[in-house]
């Protein structure tokens, strides 16, 4: 520790040193350490050079030896002063030792801890394991399979599906705009005679991409429709309804029914409920032979109902559930609402189908 300071005039006369008083009204300009070096010398030219720290040697009161030591001065020009202290580096040495030993020995106590701590852990999972019945593992293990294979064959049969609509739709339409446009471009350079059929090749090229551009967007849209997102469930499907009734020419109808005290449904009961909409809309067109839908979103305070009736055909739910390809729709929304807690309940028989799904707002919140 520093606790003192020294005063040395710029001719080297001792005026103060509390440490070694001795020394004081001595001059010591000339005097040597062990290596030659001139001492006071070399701390007045450090402190008349604006100050500074200083390594030197210097004689240890309390033992009598000589010993490196480091020292900061500077000079008070106004009176003649040179004004130092310093600190023994053995002494620093000393108390780094100190420090160290300690965090050694606390860094040894902690890791005594944590090991004693992890080995705790590991001896309570070693036990949980044991105690953990073998055939219930095996059964969940059964279910997660089975549920990661129905996520892995949706997958594939969505990106089937897109691939196909991409290849059919919007491929083909394409190439037959370019063709009609490069048809148009050749005419022109062979002259203007034909100016009006090249016209009509290039407007013919122009309503083809117009197509390709409302068969784009109608992708898009099956896939993540932005009212969903913007304006909500109830907007998204009566868009739905109505696009797919003037594409089907089926009279699809859609009513909402919303009680007092509703607000505003979670995004995942959003995003289920219109999946599920889509999948059973799309199996009435292209398989019920109905000629009449209806879609009823009834919102409570408590739950959520969407119903989907048709008058088509019918069909036989449990087979169609058992079977691996013609099932997959089913089982999906199933899944659907087994992740939400919510329950599907189909009704089908010849001229009238119902499939309602309900979801529990409380559970899906």
């Amino acid at each position: 520790m520093v606790d003192y300071f020294f005063v040395y005039d710029l001719h080297g006369n001792s005026l103060m040193h509390p440490r070694e008083p001795e020394r004081v009204g001595h001059n010591f300009w000339s005097m040597r350490d062990p290596q030659g070096a001139l001492t006071i010398q070399k701390l007045i030219g450090a402190a008349s050079h604006g100050g500074g720290y200083v390594r030197y040697a210097w004689q240890r009161p309390s033992t009598g030896r000589v010993a490196p030591k480091l020292g900061y001065v500077v000079a008070l020009e106004r009176w003649g002063w040179m004004v130092g202290t310093g600190i023994y580096l053995d002494d620093v040495d000393t108390a780094l030792q100190r420090i160290d030993a300690r965090a050694s020995a606390n860094i040894e106590r902690t890791m005594s801890w944590l090991t004693a701590i992890a080995l705790t852990g590991a001896a309570a999972i070693a036990v949980c394991a044991l105690v953990l019945n073998v055939s219930e593992s095996r059964s969940a293990d059964a279910k997660l399979k089975l549920l990661a294979q129905r996520v892995v064959e949706s997958q594939e049969q969505e990106r089937a599906r897109l691939s196909r609509e991409l290849h059919d739709g919007i491929s083909q339409m394409m190439v037959s705009a370019k063709l009609m446009l490069e048809s148009a471009l050749a005419r022109f350079e062979r002259g203007t005679s034909r100016v009006p059929e090249a016209e009509q090749a290039l407007v013919s090229g122009v309503g083809r991409l117009g197509e390709t551009l409302r068969e784009v967007r109608r992708i898009s849209h099956a896939l993540r429709p932005s009212m969903l997102d913007d304006l909500g469930l109830a907007a998204a499907l009566e868009q739905l309804v109505r696009e797919l009734g003037a594409e089907s020419g089926i009279d699809i109808g859609y009513t909402q029914v919303a009680h007092s005290g509703t607000r505003p449904l979670p995004e995942a009961v959003n995003t289920a409920l219109f999946r599920i909409a889509q999948e059973a809309l799309s199996n009435i067109v292209h398989h019920a032979q109905a000629s009449r839908a209806a879609v009823t979103l009834d919102i409570g305070a408590q739950s959520v109902t969407l119903t989907i009736a048709d008058n088509g055909c019918g069909f036989d739910a449990e087979r169609s559930q058992a079977d691996a390809r013609r099932g997959i729709g089913l089982r999906n929304m199933r899944e659907r609402l087994d992740a939400l807690g919510g329950m599907l309940t189909i009704t089908s028989q010849v001229g009238h189908t119902i499939v309602a799904a309900r979801v529990p707002l409380r559970s899906a919140a």
